[in-house]
């Protein structure tokens, strides 16, 4: 099993030990663009065109709120890959 199918396989059981950058990886592999944080703020961004933004605190580890949003997003966005094949 590859490390990519891993953190995915982590995402789907919405594991407690899974850290920002891991979830950066994801969202930034379908195409969403982090936007920094200004006056200090922890809170991170993550913008694509035509879809909701994602704001993720850049706590670790990551609660599980924020590891169902980015489930849902990799479970849209495997539906769209189904459906264009």
């Amino acid at each position: 099993m590859s490390k990519w199918d891993k953190l995915l396989k982590h995402i789907y059981l919405l594991s407690k030990d899974l850290r920002f950058n891991e979830l950066r990886k994801v969202l930034e592999s379908y195409g969403y663009e982090m936007k920094s944080p200004k006056s200090g703020s922890s809170h991170y961004t993550f913008r694509k065109e035509k879809c909701n933004p994602i704001t993720i605190p850049k706590h670790e580890p990551i609660k599980r709120i924020y590891v169902e949003m980015v489930k849902q997003i990799v479970e849209s966005e495997e539906k769209k890959n189904e459906n264009a094949e």
